[in-house]
């Protein structure tokens, strides 16, 4: 081989080299952000959008009454989250639920059946993470308010008579606990449960402490966040006339149902839907998730725009070493 050709040959050799290694270059950078991407909106659509949800059952009760609904969110995908609620004084038991919501991450959306009302109206405030409030056959008292007092509004709740006081101690304080009549239990708290159901419940219920119904609200989180309601329209322990006030007053998106008292036992398709439908509509998270995908996707072209420039400039060496070819 001549020299003229070993030399003509060398810039064609170099373009070559330059293009592979500036095309390699940026296929190798598109990839690694493409993945990034995907990954980040998987995240935003499907586990990183979705709130925890937390139910907080009310008197006579515990959590187990939220079965029906936790496995219809589960089976949606909702991380579900079902404490118990002391029932001792709503200032004490409002401080222990707030604790819980504080070890969550990442957006919350809080119902609270009967006396949870009650508890999540004060927990829930000053948290930026609950993003809705849902209130199931509840209480929904405002800063200043008694249970007692609210309950006297209206009239409708045969829930006095029926109950039944028994002294307590724990050592540290006395009280007295109230207890629904075994024999009340039924048409006062789930008339359209079967009998055999609230007879086990009656025994199984865990009383509440008197002092909770005397006791003022000291803040009211349905003020400042959106509210969901659910009225029963067949309540016998809190008058179906105050449910329906108290979502009147906070603007609540409201349903009514022909149900009893315990609206998320006998009907937890509804109570799950109109949980969803909060989630739903207060999914600041993943709007924000979706913008974040969205600006990376943007990253995504500019790196598009880089890999052409590299292949553009790669073109422009070979058709230099053309031209050097033929001089």
């Amino acid at each position: 081989m001549s020299r003229r050709s070993r030399i003509s040959r060398a810039p064609r050799t170099a373009a070559r080299i330059a293009v592979l290694t500036l095309t390699a270059s940026a296929l190798a950078t598109g990839p690694a952000i493409a993945a990034g991407t995907t990954a980040g909106a998987t995240a935003g659509t499907d586990g990183g959008a979705k709130p925890t949800v937390v139910l907080v059952h009310g008197a006579f009760a515990d959590a187990s009454g939220w079965s029906g609904v936790v496995e219809r969110l589960q089976h949606h995908g909702y991380k579900v989250v079902a404490p118990a609620n002391p029932l001792r004084s709503l200032s004490g038991d409002s401080t222990y639920i707030a604790s819980v919501l504080k070890s969550i991450e990442g957006p919350i959306v809080l119902a609270g059946h009967s006396y949870g009302g009650a508890v999540i109206t004060e927990a829930a405030a000053g948290n930026p993470n609950v993003k809705a409030l849902v209130y199931v056959s509840a209480f929904m008292p405002d800063k200043g308010e008694t249970l007692g007092a609210l309950s006297a509004k209206f009239t409708g709740s045969e829930l006095q008579p029926a109950l039944k006081p028994v002294p307590y101690t724990d050592g540290t304080t006395t009280g007295q606990d109230l207890y629904i009549r075994d024999d009340k239990f039924h048409s006062v708290f789930g008339a359209d449960l079967a009998r055999a159901e609230t007879k086990v419940m009656a025994v199984e219920q865990r009383p509440i402490a008197a002092a909770c119904f005397e006791e003022k609200a000291t803040k009211a989180a349905w003020r400042s966040i959106p509210s969901w309601f659910v009225v029963s329209k067949h309540d016998k322990a809190i008058a179906p006339d105050l449910e329906r006030f108290e979502a009147r007053r906070a603007k609540s998106h409201t349903v009514e149902l022909n149900s009893s008292h315990v609206s998320m036992m006998s009907h937890p398709d509804v109570v799950t839907r109109l949980i969803r439908e909060a989630a739903t509509a207060t999914a600041g998270d993943r709007r924000a998730e979706l913008a974040r995908t969205g600006a990376q996707a943007q990253a995504l072209v500019g790196v598009g725009g880089l890999a052409g420039a590299a292949l553009l400039a790669g073109t422009a060496l070979v058709m230099t070493g053309r031209r050097h070819s033929r001089d």
